[in-house]
């Protein structure tokens, strides 16, 4: 085999094995859960008791139903200010906030 074969081969796994790395659940650990930023039926899964999953929060914003955003942004999104002026933050875990009557 000739050096230029043997070149080809060898930047070909390489490029194949980058490719598998690109691939793999890094990209999936990007996300995360973030709760109280989905308007009411966007949210991606758990909107409380008596709710399935995907798309089924009732109020913009609930606190217990979730959105996969990216790793990093929950916390610091800027959310419209609750009716008594009080800020609205997204966060890591269920919230008691903005729940449906």
């Amino acid at each position: 085999m000739s050096n230029t074969a043997k070149t080809l081969v060898i930047a070909s796994a390489v490029a194949a094995a980058l490719a598998a790395a690109a691939t793999t659940p890094v990209a999936a650990q990007s996300k995360e859960k973030c709760y109280g930023v989905s308007l009411a039926g966007q949210n991606d899964c758990a909107a409380g008791p008596g709710t399935t999953c995907a798309g089924t929060s009732v109020t913009n914003y609930q606190g217990n139903a979730w959105t996969l955003v990216d790793a990093g942004s929950c916390v610091g999104m800027e959310l419209p200010q609750m009716a008594d002026g009080t800020a609205r933050i997204g966060s890591l875990e269920a919230l008691e906030r903005d729940l449906p009557a």
